[in-house]
């Protein structure tokens, strides 16, 4: 950036060092670098917004924004710190949490239809009502559920119902399918939130996710809604990543152990036989 100096705006080195003047002349220089900085940020953030979920690399970060690697870096540190970048393995970025519900996913605006045989089959199968969840950053929202033939259903969430991921079963199974990475910041950005579902804490969702893991499926109770139990299974796209979740729920009474197991197969056949190839 080139400035010019004229004749009345020339002091001279005593003029220029007293506390009078260096007060005067460096909020204007600060607010000016704070404009740059913003503006070089926004830049940044733009074209990661535009990169979408396949991420950007830095090399084309520079390329798109003029800006050299070391600024992208110092620029890129305070963006991912807030929420608004997330890293994608080592090299590329991608919206963050709190840009997440901005981001459509792709195809998500009939996923709700292409879930529906798949809910009520196992709804068919057991009697119970049948939930379907998506992802927004650190929540999930109910995109469609299928009332049973049981005559007691447990309809725990409506359409449109958005809660922090992990504290329902449907949640927790998508919870439980992503990088852990991703799963350490959906917990500490719910983190507040989680108290208010059944006493749910940060600790007790890391151990309900480790233990989800390891069955393949969820099961949790008594935390989104009292004296009801639901098991959940994670739904993956074409490409094999988790960006939904499906569950079934009921009373505590109507799903002991055994029971779980069973709705989780029924849950997975059921994706199979409609989704073979994924959402």
């Amino acid at each position: 950036m080139s400035i010019k100096i004229h004749s009345e705006n020339v002091h001279s080195a005593d003029d220029m060092t007293s506390p009078a003047r260096a007060q005067a002349a460096s909020p204007g220089l600060s607010e000016e670098a704070g404009n740059r900085t913003l503006r070089r940020g926004l830049q940044v953030l733009d074209q990661v917004l535009e990169a979408g979920r396949e991420g950007v690399r830095v090399v084309d970060l520079c390329r798109a924004t003029g800006l050299e690697r070391a600024t992208l870096y110092r620029l890129l540190g305070p963006l991912i710190e807030a929420g608004y970048v997330a890293r994608q393995g080592r090299y590329r970025y991608q919206p963050g949490l709190r840009l997440a519900p901005l981001q459509p996913q792709p195809g998500s605006a009939n996923w709700a239809v292409r879930l529906a045989p798949v809910l009520a089959q196992v709804s068919a199968s057991g009697g119970d009502a049948t939930f379907a969840i998506v992802r927004e950053g650190a929540l999930s929202r109910c995109i469609a559920r299928h009332v049973g033939t049981h005559p007691v259903q447990i309809l725990v969430i409506q359409v449109g119902t958005a809660q922090p991921l992990g504290v329902g079963a449907a949640g927790l199974a998508l919870l439980s399918a992503l990088p852990p990475s991703e799963v350490e910041a959906c917990i500490e950005a719910n983190a507040g939130q989680l108290p208010a579902y059944g006493g749910m804490s940060p600790e007790r969702l890391r151990l309900l996710v480790a233990a989800s893991r390891e069955r393949g499926w969820s099961v949790v109770g008594n935390h989104a809604t009292r004296g009801v139990l639901a098991v959940g299974c994670a739904v993956r796209n074409g490409l094999g990543e988790p960006v939904a979740g499906i569950s079934v729920a009921t009373t505590l009474a109507r799903l002991p152990k055994a029971r779980q197991q069973l709705m989780a197969r029924v849950m997975q056949e059921a994706l199979q036989q409609h989704l073979p190839e994924g959402l």
